[in-house]
């Protein structure tokens, strides 16, 4: 199937344009329109602020024409504080560094196209950690056969706030 993507940019920590967080939480407004009445969706605004403020932030943004259509972001994690790690996985090599993509996201109107696929390469293309690390709510088994697919592996399960799901811990090598 033929995407209906024009065109991706990138966005960095220290260099977002004026409207950014306001798109990012629009986007996630028509992506979850169906949870919108969940507490913990409704807290987005928080979560958007809080990535696109931490150091090492990056975003890719699709667009069809000018319209944004989904995004993936995420940050690098303090190497030895990631909370991956409460898991009790152990990364072979000695790898220490790790790329948190905390949202993959793609407007309803413009999924099953392949854009969440092609977001989630152009986030990591030039990343240098050694791993990527993202959580899935467990009850969503098709989106853990896509990161699977795409070479993640379930390590665990976290639930990161009390009023947030239960999520598998999903990491990925980032070296060949």
């Amino acid at each position: 199937m033929e995407s209906s993507v024009t065109d991706l940019r990138q966005f960095q920590h220290g260099n977002l344009p004026e409207g950014f967080r306001q798109m990012l939480i629009d986007v996630h407004a028509d992506a979850y329109a169906d949870q919108m009445d969940d507490p913990f969706h409704q807290r987005f605004a928080w979560f958007a602020g809080h990535w696109s403020g931490m150091d090492g932030f990056s975003c890719v943004v699709a667009y069809d024409v000018d319209e944004p259509i989904g995004f993936a972001y995420g940050a690098p994690l303090t190497p030895g504080r990631e909370w991956w790690r409460a898991t009790g996985y152990e990364p072979n090599n000695d790898y220490s560094s790790t790329y948190a993509v905390s949202e993959v996201m793609v407007r309803p109107r413009w999924r099953k196209r392949g854009i969440s696929e092609l977001l989630h390469e152009a986030l990591l293309k030039e990343r240098t950690e050694d791993l990527a690390v993202l959580l899935v709510d467990v009850t969503h088994s098709k989106v853990r056969e896509l990161y699977e697919s795409w070479d993640y592996s379930k390590v665990g399960e976290q639930q990161p706030f009390a009023d947030s799901p239960v999520y598998a811990v999903m990491v990925k090598s980032l070296r060949t």
